[in-house]
This record gives structure tokens, C-alpha cells and sequence, in this order.
């Protein structure tokens, strides 16, 4: 599951040179989805996880605090949140007379308030095995996005493929 295939091709458009780093978070992200299976958690996806928190600790929120607070764009929650209403953990509440409708809050249904003792549970064990993994890695993954981070804030992603399409 976690083996990295490399390609004797010399050919770029054979390659993929992240996509190790992305199979393999991916795989966790499988392996806890195999958690919420385990405890008939079903319809709960990885990404509904840190939204359903938030709401349950702060209240209810609109797509766009959730959308900040998670750091992904105001499209992305609102796909999430729109997932989260079809499997029937969140519900919006009616918008306030002269209000405007896309500030209506999401909050919790039932159904969700139940899950969100084990969903806690899951997200503490879930930091702790990551940051578990990141103190036996040499040079710690969290580390490595910081540095990322920097290095493309010095000089963004797209400036550097301009230069390779120039």
C-alpha cells in the first residue's frame, strides 16, 4: 500500500514525482475512513470531520467561517457542507428576515451530535499518530511544508512553471 514505483522513463509526461506523497496520505486517509466503517459511522467522510468539530464546538457557522477556519476556498466547504446535508449531519437554519441567504448557519443534526464523541476521539488519535510518525521521520513532514511554504512565497508555484513553459 505504501511501496513507491518508480519509472525508468525519462519522459516527464511519465512521471509524477509527488504522487508517492499523495498515495500515501491517501492511504491514511483510507485507513481512518476504515475507522468511521469499524464503527458504523456510515456516510462519514475524512473531510466532513474538522467542519462537524468546529460547528459542535463554536455553533453553528456559515459556509464562509467554515471555509476560513479550514483554510480551503468558500466552493470547496460549500461542496462539503452540501455532502455533509445529503448524508444528514448538518441542516441550515432558515435565513433571518432581510438577511442574506447565503449567511444562513449550518449546524448539527441528531444524528451528528451522536458521532461527535467518536469523531473527537478519532481526531486526537489521528494528531497524535501523525505527530508520532513526524518525530521518527529524519527530517519531520511538518518541516518539510514549512519549508515548502517558504520557498514558494519567495517565489510562487506559477513563476517557476512559467519558466519551464518559456
Amino acid at each position: 500500500m505504501y511501496k513507491r514505483c518508480y519509472s525508468l522513463s525519462m519522459d516527464l509526461l511519465d512521471s509524477s514525482h509527488w504522487h508517492h506523497v499523495h498515495a500515501v496520505l491517501g492511504a491514511i486517509d483510507q485507513e481512518i475512513a476504515g475507522l468511521y466503517a469499524e464503527a458504523g459511522s456510515t456516510g462519514v467522510r475524512t473531510r466532513f470531520v474538522g467542519p462537524l468539530i468546529s460547528i459542535n464546538r463554536f455553533g453553528p457557522m456559515t459556509i464562509r467561517q467554515l471555509a476560513d477556519r479550514w483554510e480551503v476556498s468558500h466552493s470547496a466547504m460549500s461542496q462539503t457542507v452540501a455532502a455533509m446535508r445529503t448524508a444528514g449531519l448538518v441542516e441550515t437554519a432558515p435565513a433571518a428576515p432581510g438577511t442574506d441567504a447565503r449567511t444562513r448557519p449550518i449546524g448539527l443534526t441528531g444524528r451528528s451530535r451522536e458521532l461527535i464523541p467518536f469523531l473527537e476521539a478519532e481526531w486526537r488519535a489521528t494528531e497524535l499518530a501523525v505527530r508520532e510518525l513526524d518525530a521518527e521521520l529524519p527530517y519531520p513532514l511538518s518541516r518539510v511544508a514549512d519549508d515548502l511554504a517558504a520557498l514558494l512565497e519567495r517565489r510562487p508555484f506559477a513563476a517557476r512553471l512559467r519558466d519551464h513553459l518559456s
